[in-house]
């Protein structure tokens, strides 16, 4: 027997109908899907500590169940203290039943656990696509507290095949996806 995940399950079962009902597409190929989720993590401060993008490398992984892979800087900024092909991030993209699995359990687990939390804002990229940051890494259960010695943020950016901003809240509101109530432009 094949494993199917909940959301893959729920978008063709209840998010397809949903959308071609409330857009009036022709067809279900029209109907906009989620391509991929990046998680991204910048850490600035590796330039003066080599072990801490070890760290974030190592976190990313776990959070996403899929190895991260560390992101170079592209040119010299003296000020900064920054050379060409520095480590100074980490990043990795999911896509089919490990990204539906992590959308999983970041609505339902991770995004719960922030403190005095109402929602994320609504604001899209403009063709469809949708970038949240958060502030701490460890909402994540999958991360043990006692071993952070550095609190980090990362953002996430969910890419859709949606042509419109209102299409792409749509679909990533029919997914769960907590958004606030205010109002979007």
């Amino acid at each position: 027997m094949d494993y199917t995940p909940t959301l893959k399950k729920k978008y063709y079962d209840e998010i397809v109908p949903a959308l071609l009902k409330e857009f009036g597409y022709k067809s279900v190929m029209n109907v906009p899907k989620l391509k991929k989720i990046i998680l991204n993590q910048g850490v600035g401060q590796a330039v003066a500590d080599k072990k801490l993008i070890d760290i974030a490398q190592e976190e990313l992984t776990i959070i996403a169940g899929q190895k991260a892979i560390q992101t170079m800087s592209k040119k010299d900024i003296s000020n900064f203290k920054l050379r060409k092909k520095m480590p100074i991030g980490v990043k990795v993209t999911l896509r089919r039943e490990k990204m539906y699995e992590f959308l999983e359990r970041l609505i339902s687990v991770s995004l719960p656990r922030i403190r005095d939390f109402n929602g994320v804002t609504s604001k899209l990229d403009g063709r469809g696509n949708y970038t949240m940051g958060i502030t701490e890494q460890i909402i994540f259960p999958e991360i043990d507290i006692d071993k952070i010695n550095k609190i980090l943020g990362l953002e996430i950016t969910f890419v859709t095949s949606a042509e419109s901003d209102e299409e792409g809240y749509a679909l990533l509101r029919e997914f769960g996806i907590p958004f606030s109530n205010i109002k979007r432009n």
